[in-house]
């Protein structure tokens, strides 16, 4: 049914159609899926698959599905040397998960009884007493121990507070020292060079090598981290019983109530010296990678698009990475940039400057070096000229609503208004939607203060999204040309199919010369628009994103933010990936989108 409507360039072979598809960098996963569909004599196997990236890389290059690039291959070597040496670092890092987690346990201990022997020594004329009275008991055996020395005297929690973690230290011994992880890989080059593909094929090898392996990208990643920084203030915020505020351990204690007070006091001041850096916190919860978590082993994180585009992004990525780094994971990212040159405009440059230190020690920086953008190569023999029409005319819009109709029809024809859940607890409304397909104007999705968190429910949402009307971008509309780019970039990231019709054709959409051409084009990421000319960073704050820029001022404010070189990669990456959502491997993808599946 709708496999009939997307798939209508599955008519050429199977092998071509494998071809198209790696060509067209489509994640190596879905890729195999869709081999495995369609040809089994021309694809690679899963023995190769799993073998490694290098095994796969030369695989595709001898059938004809990737064009041999000398510099893509050192990369899958390097990827390929790494992999080798995950199985010995997992199996180091479950011994050592072990042997912390008992550590953790026996500390955990031993600070419960010098809390019972300290509450024990602040006693005053019978104020605790034991009300039943179990002999043999942990509790029993503390309050009848009798004392030589008085209380240590303190002028405060804080003094008690480290009084009591300098004797666990001695009583305890240190923290266990992880085993050496192998150096990850940074890798940076121009768009359409295949760094994402690389890393796709080393993370989809690391499958039954290592148990804990993620897939991040950035824009994702950092609205799950506002999200879970907001849950941890809210709950902070939130007033709550004393029953409830007292630990289990507490609770049950056969003593009275001031006693236990005093106790739960003493633990709370504990959490929140701790919760004073939440990235530490949020970051364990990001990976799941607790200090409950003690059979872990090796994490492997893979983190595609790495950038630095504001003030929280600095703050954030240089807590959160450099916790993962301290605890062992290991990290294979792309982006456009080496370490060196994400964070030029200096925010925050002292955190910046330590985490860029810890990035350097923990991964080698490897430049993929190719001047290609693979995508463009493969449109010029392969492009669909069925889902993307210009210019703005009467012969455009017949094309794109006789698309639109094909589509609905094959779902059944009923075409309703509807709201799809965002992050913070919002509801985004879709104003025509069939059964995965959804239809908006330009101005709905851009001309509105909406922002990736809006984008990414869209694309998790419909596996095919029409769009009416774009114009060509200039400096004018410059708040809605940063929108746009970020709508792209989700839908692109969820494998979407887009229908669309525009002002221009790709390579001259972002070319408008009204009020100058644009600049900056990646300032705009995940809820970071003008407020009052500043940029807004309390997600707490009412409301979810700022007001559209809309003078001069406001757009000389998002300017300063970044250089000129972050204009061109914003702007070359969404035109190469705007060209690939256009070709037949791509579109042949869009088979694997959730949405779309739940239909076959």
């Amino acid at each position: 049914m709708m496999a009939a409507v997307i798939g209508k360039f599955s008519s050429s072979s199977p092998s071509l159609r494998c071809r198209m598809a790696l060509n067209s960098y489509v994640d190596t996963s879905r890729f195999m899926a869709f081999c495995t569909t369609t040809s089994t004599s021309s694809s690679p196997s899963v023995t190769e698959q799993s073998a490694g990236p290098l095994l796969l890389y030369k695989s595709m290059v001898r059938q004809g599905a990737l064009q041999y690039d000398p510099q893509q291959e050192r990369v899958a070597t390097n990827l390929q040397d790494l992999l080798g040496q995950l199985h010995q670092y997992d199996k180091n890092m479950q011994k050592y998960c072990a042997t912390q987690g008992e550590w953790e346990r026996r500390r955990k201990q031993l600070r419960q009884e010098l809390l019972m022997e300290e509450a024990e020594s602040k006693q005053q004329g019978g104020l605790w007493k034991i009300v039943n009275n179990q002999g043999g008991s942990l509790i029993t055996k503390l309050l009848s121990r009798k004392k030589n020395e008085r209380a240590e005297p303190g002028t405060g929690r804080m003094v008690s507070y480290l009084k009591r973690e300098k004797k666990l230290d001695s009583l305890v011994g240190p923290r266990p020292v992880a085993p050496p992880p192998p150096k990850g890989l940074y890798l940076y080059g121009n768009v359409g060079c295949g760094k994402t593909m690389l890393m796709d094929m080393f993370y989809n090898a690391t499958e039954g090598v290592v148990k804990h392996r993620y897939r991040l990208h950035f824009h994702a990643a950092m609205l799950d981290v506002h999200d879970r920084m907001h849950k941890i203030w809210k709950h902070q915020s939130t007033e709550k019983s004393l029953h409830a505020r007292i630990s289990g351990w507490i609770a049950n204690l056969p003593v009275e109530g001031t006693v236990k007070e005093w106790l739960a006091a003493q633990e709370r001041y504990e959490q929140e010296l701790h919760l004073e850096n939440i990235l530490p916190i949020v970051a364990d919860s990001l990976l799941d990678i607790g200090d409950d978590n003690h059979e872990a082993g090796a994490t492997i994180l893979c983190f595609d698009e790495i950038q630095a585009v504001d003030v929280f992004t600095v703050v954030a990525l240089s807590g959160i990475m450099t916790r993962l780094l301290n605890r062992g994971t290991v990290l294979v990212a792309t982006s456009n940039r080496p370490p060196g040159d994400l964070n030029q405009d200096g925010m925050q440059k002292e955190i910046f400057t330590k985490f860029i230190a810890k990035l350097e020690q923990n991964c080698r920086s490897v430049l993929v070096g190719c001047q290609t953008d693979y995508r463009r190569v493969l449109a010029y023999t392969n492009f669909d000229k069925e889902h993307f029409f210009w210019p703005l005319d009467s012969q455009s819009r017949s094309k794109f609503e006789r698309r639109w109709h094909d589509f609905t029809s094959q779902l059944g024809g009923l075409i309703t208004p509807t709201t799809i859940p965002v992050m913070f607890g919002r509801l985004f409304e879709v104003p025509e939607s069939c059964n995965g397909v959804a239809r908006f104007t330009f101005n709905q999705l851009c001309g509105l203060p909406v922002g990736a968190a809006d984008y990414i429910a869209i694309a998790q949402n419909y596996h095919t999204i029409f769009i009416e009307d774009i114009p060509t971008m200039s400096m004018r509309i410059s708040d809605k040309a940063r929108r746009f780019i970020t709508l792209v970039d989700e839908l692109y990231n969820h494998h979407c199919c887009l229908i669309c019709t525009a002002a221009s054709s790709i390579d001259d959409l972002f070319l408008g010369a009204d009020e100058g051409t644009l600049f900056d084009l990646e300032s705009f990421q995940f809820e970071t628009e003008i407020e009052e000319t500043k940029l807004r960073r309390d997600v707490l704050s009412p409301g979810d994103v700022a007001p559209v820029a809309s003078t001069n001022e406001d757009r000389a404010s998002i300017q300063s933010l970044i250089s000129g070189r972050e204009e061109m990669f914003a702007f070359r990456r969404a035109v190469s990936r705007l060209i690939q959502m256009q070709t037949p491997g791509y579109l042949q993808g869009v088979r694997h989108h959730p949405r779309f599946q739940r239909l076959v």
